[in-house]
């Protein structure tokens, strides 16, 4: 077993976090796991992306060439990193923010990731959670037991519940999508 992950987007959306928070929940699932991330200069509205690797055998190339699955939180991430996706990609992107994607005959799923994360918690801040949630849904990468473990151990004391919530939304956009397919 192999997965292989991009989380692209703007600075600011947490998708280090994210990468970060899936790479250790495959730990806690008992696979290896590796995870890398890139960012511009600016702290927030340049480009990043985190990298994930997860395997049940020793991973010997940290960087991920071609995404398996491939997350766009922006349109300029879009632009920047769809580019080596293959037709066996599956490219996830919020709606709200993107809208062309050239990714090579990729399968590919629009969700409303932030207007989730803001109907369901409030705040766009959480749409990172809910787009982890979508992922392992679609993926099925994690178990959904270890995901929040990693989630609850990651984030800032007074946010767990949102953060409960953006998950379990998150799990639900995937289950539609896959109810539509």
């Amino acid at each position: 077993m192999r997965h292989t992950f991009r989380f692209s987007g703007t600075g600011g959306q947490g998708l280090i976090t994210a990468g970060i928070i899936l790479a250790e929940a495959a730990l806690l699932d008992g696979n290896l796991a590796v995870q890398s991330q890139s960012y511009g200069p600016e702290a927030r509205g340049g480009s990043s992306k985190a990298e994930v690797i997860i395997s049940d055998e020793p991973i010997h190339f940290s960087r991920v060439t071609c995404p398996g699955t491939l997350l766009v939180m922006s349109q300029e991430a879009a632009d920047k990193f769809a580019h080596d996706c293959t037709e066996e990609s599956l490219v996830i992107t919020d709606s709200l923010f993107v809208s062309e994607v050239n990714a090579n005959g990729a399968k590919r799923i629009d969700l409303d990731i932030t207007r989730t994360a803001t109907r369901v918690c409030g705040k766009p801040l959480f749409a990172n959670i809910v787009a982890l949630g979508a992922v392992a849904g679609l993926t099925n990468c994690v178990s959904e037991k270890s995901l929040e473990r990693a989630v609850l151990e990651r984030v800032p004391k007074g946010t767990e519940d949102a953060n409960r919530k953006a998950l379990a939304a998150g799990f639900s956009l995937a289950s539609e999508a896959q109810g539509k397919a």
